[in-house]
């Protein structure tokens, strides 16, 4: 089916007021897009909780704020396109109080697409260092070339295995992890990297993420590989506040991985010391390089010994031991 998409553009303080002159005449489905003005805000907002932020997130659209209405290309969508210019049309000469910009009606003819799976066609069979071979479920493999192969669906929340910060802490894995070690995997998402440790040759892997639909995710993927809740246990909470979640995790772990961002690996390192068995490692990616060197800091500061750095483009993952 192909659609009208009808983009009314306003002002950020004029948005709520164009979806309440579209509700009085039964169009209550909309799409908000932000200008670049407002996610510019927003960025500098949440800049503690990000490091970093795809400048192309500013350069959607043409910058203005605006509503979005799709209808069908029909007659029933040609009626909701009159609605709309006729409420616009109404809007703009209501004295609101409120500069609500042209409130200009665009319409494009857009053709429908899957767009719940639209992502799966640019995601790949992707061989990540010497010995692992990254395959989406939906995907068949030739040749596998003697690599470990670990299947992925990771949905469209979570991690794939393309991000460098993944890759790094594969290679870094793969390095480190020998037959029956124990493995805690803080901010697992997709399951990826405490999956890839056990198909490596560990013997269990304990997974943390502070999303709930990180469970059943991870658990799916694990067992399209062959991995049961006897090796495999994921766990959801707050891994810096929930003192009872610190205590289930256990500790005396030979190698703990974190792929998350800076300002919380700085705060697991309160933790992650306790966790580690004497000469276990810690392996930490999300970093970018600007803050490699504080987070190193911290690192050092819990007692930790930084053994190694690895660097893809803008990204860095830290490898630091607990000395005996």
């Amino acid at each position: 089916m192909d659609w009208l998409r009808i983009s009314v553009f306003t002002t950020a303080r004029g948005m709520d007021l164009v979806c309440a002159a579209l509700s009085a005449v039964g169009i209550d489905q909309v799409e908000l897009l932000e200008g670049a003005e407002q996610i510019g805000e927003f960025l500098q907002e949440v800049s503690e909780q990000w490091d970093f932020a795809d400048p192309r997130a500013l350069q959607q659209g043409d910058g203005r704020p605006c509503v979005r209405i799709y209808a069908p290309d029909s007659a029933d969508g040609e009626q909701t396109l009159q609605k709309v210019r006729s409420r616009m049309a109404w809007l703009q000469g209501q004295d609101v109080g409120v500069d609500l910009g042209e409130l200009m009606v665009e319409v494009q003819k857009v053709h429908e697409e899957d767009w719940a799976n639209n992502w799966k066609k640019y995601y790949k069979p992707l061989p990540i260092g010497k010995r692992l071979l990254i395959k989406p479920e939906w995907e068949t493999v030739a040749d596998d070339e003697g690599r470990i192969v670990l299947e992925m669906n990771p949905g469209m929340v979570f991690g794939t295995g393309t991000h460098q910060t993944t890759q790094l802490c594969l290679m870094a894995l793969e390095k480190r992890v020998k037959p029956g070690m124990q493995v805690l995997d803080l901010g697992c998402g997709s399951g990826i990297l405490s999956i890839a440790a056990l198909l490596l040759g560990a013997g269990h892997a304990t997974a943390v993420d502070i999303d709930p639909i990180a469970e059943d995710i991870a658990y799916e993927n694990a067992a399209m590989n062959g991995i049961g809740k006897d090796r495999y246990t994921v766990k959801i909470g707050n891994i810096l506040q929930d003192k009872a979640l610190i205590q289930e995790v256990g500790e005396g772990y030979p190698i703990v991985v974190a792929n998350i961002i800076a300002d919380v690996i700085i705060g697991l390192t309160h933790i992650v010391p306790d966790k580690l068995a004497p000469g276990g490692c810690l392996i930490a990616s999300g970093i970018i390089k600007d803050r490699a060197v504080e987070v190193c800091e911290a690192i050092r500061a819990a007692g930790l010994t930084v053994k190694e750095q690895l660097v893809k483009d803008e990204w860095v993952a830290i490898v630091a031991e607990k000395t005996i």
